[in-house]
């Protein structure tokens, strides 16, 4: 017999059907006895009865056991129905079961309702971790996340390719990097792919990437990973940095009703509200986030060259509050606290065209316009103290002619962090890296 996932048990009531799946809850009440099984697409509760040869067998069955199970879907008696659990209203009549894998006693609660660890006990046992509920809702909700940025970029013509990993030199002119020997040579885990999705959009005008990217800062924050999956976008021929923050904030809307679309279920779980983005989000200069942070609170942040973490929060409850947006674009940085490629505002070089997307008290991503001139981004490459050979490539593009262009990046685990509303970025990470942990705790390993 073909099998049956959970998920379309409702076409089947009256027939015989085999489903695979794993045990999630055994309860043995004697002469019966009830399971709820788990597959990729849900569960539905089983009920042993009437058969001894079966009950003998169920009867061995626990949680986490793998097993195939024939029997026939019934509909609930209207007294028994639940419409608060998924297959509420039919059950499955067993008539056999086999045992496909045994598994061994669970080190801790895994029902939905006595789930309670703490983050390093969840990361420590994430083999087993990952089948919770909790655990699956965050990372299907992240899937569509990734899945909605491709299919957004796509739609509007955006070409996706593949960055190098591997590169001779930093696209941000740092030291937070991972040096790795390449060879009898020295080379790089790339810390974005900055550099060649503006090469590559030289050629194809709007491109896009997903991809895993390296920063070897000496942070363990709730914010930080050293290992992220970037969402990066580049597109030719803007007109301004406002073109950016445009798409910006048509990608972000785009997500955000995948999102809400597909996970109502997820949502609720978690009990994640999903953030506000009105028609327009509004947008400030840096300088005159700083002035509102003051008229608000009375602390002072002007002449700061960046945001702190408390200007982040502070912005964010500020436009909140006078808007009802969940969200604020702040803008015009100080060129020197950016990348050597990002374009200075023409009429005050001091201050450059790059842009954030502050939400919820956090920074989710950044992006504006970069340098397209040739002659200005060697003078940038000059001031920074980058090695033009190192660069090479990227350069050559510029010296044949580069439009005017701009783009955007962010990272998955941020965002999905930002949407939940999670405590911690690893949180929203399947197998988190930082300086303390590569799966186990180093100061575990030898």
């Amino acid at each position: 017999m073909e099998r049956t996932l959970i998920r379309d048990l409702k076409s089947s009531v009256g027939s015989e059907v085999l489903i695979k799946a794993w045990v999630n809850v055994t309860r043995d009440q004697g002469k019966v006895a009830f399971f709820d099984f788990r597959d990729r697409t849900g569960t539905v509760q089983g009920v042993v009865f009437g058969k001894p040869e079966v009950l003998e067998v169920a009867k061995t069955l626990k949680q986490e056991w793998v097993v195939a199970v024939s029997g026939k879907v019934n509909q609930r008696p209207e007294k028994m129905v639940n419409p608060e659990v998924q297959n509420g209203d039919i059950e499955l009549e067993i008539t056999k079961i086999e045992v496909l894998a045994e598994a061994e006693s669970l080190p801790f609660d895994m029902s939905a309702d006595g789930y309670n660890l703490d983050l390093t006990t969840e990361l420590d046992h994430r083999a087993l971790t990952l089948r919770h509920p909790k655990q699956q809702a965050i990372f299907k909700i992240q899937a569509t996340i990734i899945d909605s940025f491709r299919e957004f970029m796509k739609s509007q013509e955006f070409l996706e390719f593949q960055a190098p990993a591997i590169v001779p030199a930093t696209a941000e002119g740092g030291a937070e990097v991972f040096q790795v020997e390449y060879f009898d040579k020295k080379a790089y885990l790339s810390q974005s792919p900055q550099l060649y999705k503006q090469i590559v959009m030289s050629a194809f005008e709007r491109v896009f990437s997903v991809n895993k990217i390296f920063r070897a800062e000496p942070s363990a924050t709730t914010r930080h990973l050293t290992e992220v999956v970037s969402l990066d976008a580049e597109m030719a021929f803007i007109d301004s940095w406002t073109d950016v923050r445009d798409m910006i904030e048509a990608t972000v809307r785009y997500i955000l009703a995948q999102v809400a679309a597909k996970h109502e279920k997820e949502l609720d779980f978690l009990k994640a509200e999903l953030p506000v983005m009105l028609e327009r989000t509004p947008t400030l200069s840096l300088v005159e986030a700083q002035e509102k942070i003051l008229a608000a609170t009375g602390r002072d942040p002007r002449g700061d060259k960046d945001l702190s973490t408390q200007d982040e929060q502070d912005i964010s409850k500020i436009i909140k509050e006078e808007t009802g947006s969940d969200f604020v674009f702040v803008y015009g940085y100080p060129t020197r606290q950016k990348p050597f490629y990002v374009y200075p505002n023409p009429e005050n070089p001091e201050f450059n065209e790059g842009v954030d997307l502050i939400g919820r008290g956090r920074e989710w991503l950044s992006g504006g316009r970069r340098i397209n001139d040739y002659k200005q981004l060697m003078k940038h490459v000059e001031e920074w103290g980058m090695d033009p050979a190192k660069i090479e490539m990227f350069l050559e593009a510029f010296r044949y002619g580069v439009p005017p262009e701009g783009g955007f990046a962010f990272g998955a685990e941020r965002i999905t962090m930002q949407i939940l509303g999670l405590e911690n970025i690893r949180e929203a990470t399947m197998f988190p890296r930082d300086m303390n942990r590569i799966d186990t705790s180093l100061s575990d390993s030898n």
